[in-house]
């Protein structure tokens, strides 16, 4: 069954396929929202109003219109209105605790701490200074091809539904795009091998 006809479905009364669309979509929202926000209470929330959006205002979808393209729409849209709102926030300390929103894991000492092998710890500092630095690298994106980029390889979305999510024609999608891999390569070019695997 496709997103389309769950939603017909849904606005004749079948709760079953609300929910079956919330299956199907949660990850790849949430995943998106995350990028953008970069808080994971921030990203649960948005996505659960999105759905709420969606259940209330499913008298309105369009049978020729696509589920995803919606959907992310409200999610985009959420995500812009998170970041306006959190602009001024104050960044955490390396020193304050990470894990979780309650502070209750390790702090940025307290995970380097010499716990194993040197030839675990370099393999593990190499991943993870190869993570950092991809994204750092996302983030450091201009705005507009970040948004891109993450719609196409975060969330897999065609160009022609990121061009109907932004607004912009599909032809600049793909240049913002093009310019994001060609970024995203120059800035990891030290880790060659994991540069060529972004094209």
């Amino acid at each position: 069954m496709t997103d389309e006809v769950l939603v017909v479905r849904f606005q004749s009364g079948d709760r079953a396929a609300l929910a079956m669309l919330v299956r199907r979509h949660q990850s790849g929202l949430y995943n998106f929202a995350l990028r953008n926000v970069r808080e994971r209470t921030a990203a649960e929330d948005i996505v659960q109003e999105a759905f709420v959006r969606v259940a209330q205002s499913a008298a309105d979808f369009k049978a020729d219109a696509r589920f995803s393209t919606w959907v992310y729409t409200i999610v985009r849209n959420l995500c812009i209105d998170q970041l306006r709102k959190a602009a001024h926030r104050r960044h955490r300390s390396l020193d304050e605790a990470r894990r979780g929103d309650e502070g209750d894991g390790p702090t940025l000492g307290e995970q380097t701490a010499d716990t194993k092998s040197h030839a675990d710890v370099e393999r593990q500092v190499s991943g993870t200074q190869l993570k950092a630095r991809i994204a750092a690298a996302i983030d450091d994106l201009p705005e507009e091809q970040r948004e891109v980029y993450l719609m196409r390889e975060l969330s897999n979305l065609r160009f022609k539904e990121i061009a109907e999510i932004i607004g912009i024609p599909e032809n600049t999608v793909k240049s913002r795009m093009r310019y994001a891999l060609e970024r995203l390569q120059a800035a990891l070019s030290d880790f060659e091998e994991q540069a060529r695997a972004l094209r």
